[in-house]
């Protein structure tokens, strides 16, 4: 489908979720921070931290944007920050930037119950319980209510999530789909502009 922005006026309250062991300080929440701080001043922002515990993410997602107005807010969201903002786009009815995204983080993340370390600073540690995969399975939305308000950037390349599940996830979504690239979509910066008009970000 053409990529033309379904938002009914100027996004004003943006949120970005990292990804699982991510935070942010990732390369993508970090050039999304400066672009706001640079060209985007009115833009209320935030990227917080997410807890390893998804229904405490989810808590904390729901609570920090209870008073967002529906109507001009936005979320983006990276791997398992994209399961999340699908979550949150499907509860608000708010557009949706999602970059490689989670598609069956319950299944996938199994694996890694048990003690992990950051990304971006080994020496932080968390703890991935068992009852977590639960709590994915709880957040699973189905049938998204408004695809046409979900972009998906979607890499091939992928060397951790298989584009085809994800693609297949967001029928009547506006997808990107990118021969080649990775997981971290580490060509992020150039796909900004079309993240700009897509959420109208002046």
């Amino acid at each position: 489908m053409p990529l033309t922005s379904t938002a009914t006026q100027p996004t004003t309250h943006l949120l970005y979720l990292h990804g699982f062991r991510s935070s942010p300080q990732s390369t993508k929440a970090q050039q999304m921070a400066r672009l706001v701080a640079t060209t985007l001043p009115h833009l209320t922002w935030w990227c917080p931290q997410l807890p390893p515990s998804p229904q405490a993410a989810a808590d904390l997602i729901a609570q920090g944007t209870a008073d967002w107005p529906t109507q001009s807010m936005a979320v983006m969201g990276s791997s398992l920050g994209g399961f999340y903002a699908t979550w949150l786009a499907a509860q608000r009815g708010c557009p949706a930037v999602l970059i490689n995204p989670a598609i069956d983080p319950a299944r996938d993340l199994v694996r890694y119950i048990g003690e992990q370390t950051t990304w971006h600073d080994p020496r932080e540690r968390f703890y991935f319980a068992p009852e977590f995969v639960d709590e994915l399975r709880a957040l699973y939305v189905g049938t998204l209510p408004h695809p046409e308000r979900v972009l998906a950037f979607i890499a091939k390349g992928d060397e951790v999530l298989d584009w085809r599940e994800m693609t297949a996830r967001y029928p009547g979504s506006h997808q990107v789909v990118l021969e080649g690239g990775d997981h971290a979509l580490s060509d992020f910066e150039t796909h900004l502009p079309t993240i700009r008009r897509f959420l109208r970000l002046g």
